[in-house]
């Protein structure tokens, strides 16, 4: 293949902003706020789990405590109603005086066992209501953070997509004006080269696998027309030569 020494120059700039957009992509795949955000949202759905299980927990108790208490009410009003009977005086008979008198009794302990137990359920569920205020509270710093990193991250999306947008308009410019075959084999060999598709001749080692020339391929270059497309012999890029070529 053929092509002037000036179009071959171009295809390194053109090779330049490839690295660039490469560059560009790894560090937009790489930014920090990645796994922060993924740390912090991993926080925060355990958080939330264990809040909507505190909030159930708090709902349970409080339908606990309105049991309880309406089991206390019921008791009371009960004990209230044999008490007015036995002040009324409408009871007579010593025997039924006697078991009203008990029932009453019966009827006092059984409200104080009651309202321990309202004492007890409003204990846990001020308790569960503490840990959700704690959770929601801490749900709610997460989010927070989470959400100041994802406000970094799309900043320097922003600023990075411009950048690249920036380079590709350039890379379409230059590539424009190299000759369509030469570009279709650079772009296949930066396909099959990590990459690289192109590399400069300098200090007669190529600069894409790093590998100095042997001394009869040198020998072959410094023969080839100054059009002439070399390829090296060790990667098979596009070796471009330039007046630090060393030959």
């Amino acid at each position: 293949m053929n092509a002037a020494p000036a179009d071959q120059i171009r295809l390194l700039d053109v090779q330049d902003l490839d690295v660039r957009l490469q560059q560009l992509a790894h560090r937009r795949k790489s930014l920090p706020e990645h796994a922060e955000i993924e740390s912090l949202t991993k926080d925060h759905t355990q958080l939330r789990d264990l809040l909507v299980a505190a909030q159930t927990e708090e709902s349970d108790t409080a339908r606990e405590q309105t049991k309880a208490e309406q089991d206390v009410d019921q008791v009371r009003q009960r004990a209230a109603r044999d008490q007015q009977r036995l002040d009324s005086g409408a009871v007579t008979s010593p025997k039924d005086l006697e078991n009203l008198q008990r029932e009453i009794t019966s009827l006092a302990k059984r409200q104080g066992d009651l309202e321990d137990v309202v004492l007890e359920v409003m204990e846990r569920r001020e308790s569960a209501q503490e840990r959700v205020a704690e959770l929601t509270e801490r749900v709610t710093s997460v989010q927070s953070k989470i959400d100041d990193a994802t406000a970094r991250r799309d900043a320097a999306f922003e600023q990075i997509d411009g950048e690249v947008a920036t380079v590709t308009k350039e890379r379409e410019v230059i590539a424009g004006s190299i000759p369509a075959d030469l570009l279709k084999l650079y772009d296949k060999l930066r396909g099959q080269q990590g990459g690289v598709g192109a590399a400069k001749l300098y200090a007669r080692s190529c600069q894409g696998c790093r590998q100095e020339l042997a001394i009869t391929e040198l020998a072959e270059i410094r023969r080839a027309a100054p059009d002439t497309v070399i390829r090296c012999e060790n990667c098979r890029r596009i070796l471009v030569r330039t007046s630090e070529s060393g030959i």
